[in-house]
């Protein structure tokens, strides 16, 4: 066994997250439990029993072991309609990460077409196979603009069928997928809680209930309602790999990062359990994006040893070729670019490595990276170029329709820009842009695929202001940021420090101690941490 082999293995037992058991004896067909779902369907009662636990796979978007259900399905009912239809949704994958392309969506295409083609004996049937031929019609627009049909259909569904349980849930999970991520009043998201929270009382054990409660409740504000899902999806469905992830979006947003760092490395174990148990063992997606919310718990934590570890993983880890373009390539970059940008290690972001430009918006994270780096280690012209580049991406997602990524990235090109303009002696000029980011990125929502911007704008401004001199406003920065980002280390630090500096010893002592006490297990040797000691005692 090799270094990094020993160090992973330690981190996992540290975490809470021994190797999952692909096997659960006497529970849905022999991969685990994963809750309870009753789902009546027109077909052969063996093939509807196969249902019910195809649909129990769904809900917790096991798509690997999805494709393998619905065929069992199909195996003993050929005529199931609604088994297609299921294949047809589970090749759509998790409907927060952008749709499929390629292969994929046209294996989606063809499926939803042989639901169609297939008599269903009910309106209901009908009504979710209509659903999917929405998602699918016209393949050569766009996922997004496909994803809103397929959202009013399931309206009208759930209009004509209100006391249907998996209806009223699909019709949930639409509108949460086609929320505005610019809407701060998260309208939907709460229209979903309100709809989903009385089920969840009634079907504790349900998967679906539990995992869609979660996504709505996955913002600032709305977090602690999701908490008691949190805690409980785990339990529901202990099989699942993503049923171990998904509490973390949760945890996340209230600062709970032991938490976050156990929940996604059994997450990680489950997947490569079941992988090994199955096949070829090939990392998914799903286990990088789970690897990426670790990274970040443990930055949150100074355990830079455990995080540089779990980067090198995800980094030799050889990916399936069907792998979410977006999860796979985002998350396994991002996770790299936190390290020296959380530890403040501007040479070292300087010198992120250059990202392949076929690669879409993930391509804005190494180059956001790298400008940030550069303009705060004094390669002012290299981080110019790097800011030309986050534009001509920006513009790129622009043409392409992409609003929402277009905006991050626009974002994270401005508050690059403002290290530039203060880099070159552009004082007020750097302020004001970081300023315009900061209140940019506060009235956007983070996607679902990133435990967080790789450094808020907000934060960033403070270090702006914290070097200006402008100390107490610097700590209201810091200040800000902690409300949408709670136990973020470097704001918590920065609000310490900034309080030192305006003369305010009580407050910076007070501020120290809660980021040492966060702290405690730290393994790195940042800087910051013997600040705070010396004014801590």
């Amino acid at each position: 066994m090799n270094a990094l082999t020993c160090s992973l293995v330690t981190l996992a037992a540290l975490a809470g997250a021994p190797a999952a058991n692909a096997q659960d004896e006497g529970h849905h067909h022999g991969v685990g439990r994963l809750g309870r779902v009753s789902f009546p369907v027109s077909c052969t009662p063996e093939a509807g029993r196969r249902f019910e636990h195809a649909m129990a796979v769904l809900h917790s978007f096991w798509f690997e072991e999805g494709r393998r259900a619905f065929g069992a399905v199909l195996e003993a009912d050929p005529n199931c309609s609604l088994a297609r239809w299921g294949l047809a949704l589970n090749a759509w994958g998790n409907p927060f990460a952008g749709g499929p392309s390629g292969a994929t969506l046209n294996e989606g295409a063809r499926d939803a077409e042989q639901a169609s083609a297939r008599p269903a004996r009910s309106a209901r049937e009908r009504g979710f196979i209509a659903a999917t031929a929405a998602l699918y019609r016209d393949t050569a627009t766009s996922n997004a603009v496909r994803l809103q049909a397929y959202a009013d259909t399931m309206a009208r569904l759930y209009r004509d069928n209100p006391r249907d349980t998996e209806v009223t849930i699909y019709y949930a999970l639409a509108q949460l997928a086609t929320a505005p991520r610019t809407d701060t009043t998260f309208a939907q998201q709460k229209r979903a809680i309100a709809i989903l929270d009385p089920l969840f009382a009634r079907h504790p054990d349900h998967p679906g209930l539990a995992h869609y409660v979660i996504h709505s409740a996955d913002s600032p504000r709305l977090a602690p309602l999701g908490l008691a899902a949190a805690r409980r999806y785990a339990e529901i469905a202990p099989a699942a790999p993503h049923a171990q992830h998904m509490p973390s979006h949760i945890f996340v947003r209230l600062g709970l990062w032991e938490e976050t760092v156990a929940a996604n490395w059994k997450s990680y174990n489950s997947g490569v359990a079941h992988a090994k148990a199955t096949g070829p063992w090939t990392t998914t997606g799903e286990g990088l994006h789970a690897l990426d919310y670790a990274v970040y718990g443990y930055l949150q934590l100074g355990q830079d040893s455990a995080a540089r570890a779990t980067v090198a993983l995800a980094q030799a880890a050889k990916t399936s070729p069907a792998i979410n373009v977006l999860i796979g390539q985002y998350n396994r970059t991002a996770m790299a670019a936190r390290i020296p940008l959380e530890q403040g290690d501007w040479a070292a972001a300087a010198a992120f490595p250059a990202p392949d430009p076929a690669m879409g918006v993930t391509a804005a994270l190494s180059r956001f990276t790298r400008a940030i780096g550069a303009a705060r280690s004094g390669r002012v012209q290299g981080a110019r170029s790097e800011v030309a580049k986050l534009d001509s991406i920006a513009m790129g997602l622009a043409t392409q329709r992409e609003t929402y990524w277009a905006r991050v990235v626009g974002i994270k090109r401005d508050a690059a820009s403002a290290w530039v303009q203060f880099a070159t002696g552009d004082t007020m000029g750097g302020l004001a842009t970081a300023r315009a980011a900061a209140e940019t990125e506060e009235v956007t929502d983070k996607h679902p695929v990133t435990p967080a911007e790789l450094l808020p704008a907000r934060e960033l401004l403070g270090d702006m202001l914290l070097a200006a001199g402008r100390f107490p406003e610097a700590r209201e920065a810091y200040q800000a940021t902690l409300l949408r980002e709670r136990g973020r280390a470097r704001s918590l630090f920065g609000a310490a420090r900034a309080a030192e500096l305006a003369g305010d010893r009580a407050a910076a002592k007070v501020g120290y101690r809660e980021f040492l006490k966060l702290m405690s297990k730290a393994d790195g040797h940042r800087p910051e941490l013997a600040i705070a000691r010396a004014l801590a005692r």
